[in-house]
């Protein structure tokens, strides 16, 4: 690792022993902290994600950004001041890192920001809900989520839930295509649709995680640079039928669409709407695929460190 006495990150203490050690490290993303979840449950899920980290025998290192320092891994203090936190806290992509550093700033890193973060220091496997990609009307938007392009860009196995429901799966499919990125199901060959098991688009089927560490070797092996994303559905006892929260998307879209939102504001304008709309039962089926995302990305960090 090139970045031990970089001065703009820190690791916790946990981070640092794992990594000293040799032992399995899981990374988790923070805007599940900071905008995918209301307090006190994105407190409880962010506790929840890392205990199963530790019970699995993986150490638990979420990387955020606070007052201004890149954490890969947060300490108790820390975590509780980046869930209470609201109003200041930043939506953290790529493109915002430098900024929030210079200026101070504690935000959550999206998918596409934990990603790179986790490349630089080194950290192979990272647990995340969904994706972001394609939003639906891109040909008027131009609206395509950074996170395909840190797909393409950064050599990190991000296990999902697929993509989020609310985007135009297809085109998202095809641009991860087209970037060169390696999309591979978990016991499906049907691509997830986050809330839902199924989306209806076909994808190559794995079906263990020692297969999975495999071809991350052998992707290693050939130097190939971009990111492998596991999709992993939800388990169907804890989806919400397709068309049903279909339904839900169009009229939270349409409010979308008659607010005039857009940029960041999207997405969590989307989800807290959903979570309105469904009676807190989209925020439910949230934790659950991201609980059972968390335990498969578990058992692939531990088979890359029997290869």
């Amino acid at each position: 690792m090139q970045t031990d006495n970089y001065q703009n990150i820190e690791f916790s203490l946990e981070v640092s022993d794992a990594l000293a050690s040799n032992k399995a490290i899981l990374v988790l993303e923070s805007t599940i902290i900071t905008h995918g979840m209301p307090f006190p449950e994105n407190y409880q899920t962010a506790r929840m994600l890392e205990d199963i980290c530790r019970s699995n025998g993986v150490t638990p290192a979420t990387i955020a950004i606070v007052k201004g320092k890149i954490q890969i891994g947060l300490d108790e203090d820390k975590l509780q001041e980046l869930s209470n936190l609201t109003s200041g806290v930043e939506k953290v992509s790529i493109r915002d890192i430098s900024y929030c550093l210079a200026q101070g700033k504690s935000g959550g890193t999206t998918v596409a920001a934990t990603s790179f973060l986790a490349s630089l220091v080194g950290l192979e496997v990272f647990a995340t809900g969904g994706i972001g990609g394609v939003h639906r009307g891109v040909a008027n938007s131009w609206d395509i989520s950074a996170d395909l392009q840190s797909l393409k860009d950064n050599p990190v196995i991000v296990v999902s839930a697929g993509a989020k429901a609310i985007l135009d799966i297809p085109k998202t499919l095809e641009i991860l295509d087209s970037y060169s990125v390696p999309v591979l199901g978990y016991k499906t060959n049907d691509f997830p649709a986050f809330y839902s098991s199924t989306s209806g688009n076909e994808i190559r089927q794995v079906n263990s995680p020692a297969e999975i560490a495999q071809i991350w070797k052998k992707q290693e092996e050939l130097q190939l640079k971009s990111g492998l994303l596991i999709a992993n559905p939800i388990p169907r006892e804890f989806e919400i039928p397709a068309e049903l929260i279909e339904k839900q998307i169009q009229v939270a879209l349409k409010e979308l669409q008659e607010l005039n939102i857009s940029g960041k504001g999207i997405t969590p304008f989307l989800l807290q709407r959903l979570y309105e709309l469904t009676d807190g039962e989209s925020l439910a089926t949230n934790i659950e695929l991201v609980k059972n995302n968390v335990l498969l990305a578990c058992k692939i960090a531990r088979e890359l460190k029997l290869i």
